[in-house]
């Protein structure tokens, strides 16, 4: 894990927060810095994911399936800019996660660029750039302030 930027840190806790963060419906849950299993040696930890609720059962459990995922976001740092941007959207798609949430920083502020599966081409195809708020459809409507100073 690369070391968090406050930047990071303030993302990561408006998108999971209770109030002003991602609200999934029953079923669902939003859980943060867990691992997901690709494969046997591969399980990056996305800063935050939409899981469903019947994986989270297990208290011991270090990870998440991908089949358990509806959702990943990365938040980009600059020691995982590489990873973010290219390595881990290709390692996601080919394991079936249907969406992706990449967010970058623009001088104080979070740019979220979202994406889906192509599930024809195991590849994400661009939904969407979100700059002041966020508002897409990842199975359930998300409309969100990316207001850092809320916080």
């Amino acid at each position: 894990m690369s070391p968090q930027t406050k930047f990071h840190m303030l993302v990561v806790n408006l998108l999971t927060d209770s109030q002003a963060g991602i609200r999934p419906p029953a079923g669902l849950a939003v859980v943060r810095e867990m691992a997901v299993k690709l494969g046997l040696r591969q399980r990056p930890e996305p800063d935050v994911m939409v899981v469903k609720d019947d994986a989270l059962d297990d208290l011991d459990r270090t990870y998440y399936l991908p089949e358990d995922v509806r959702l990943v976001v990365e938040v980009v740092s600059p020691d995982s800019e590489d990873r973010d941007r290219f390595t881990k959207p290709i390692k996601y798609a080919e394991a079936g996660i249907r969406f992706l949430w990449r967010v970058e920083r623009d001088g104080r502020r979070p740019v979220v660029y979202t994406y889906e599966l192509d599930p024809s081409i195991r590849a994400y195809v661009p939904t969407g750039v979100h700059h002041g708020r966020l508002r897409t459809d990842i199975g359930f409507d998300v409309d969100l302030s990316l207001d850092l100073g809320r916080l």
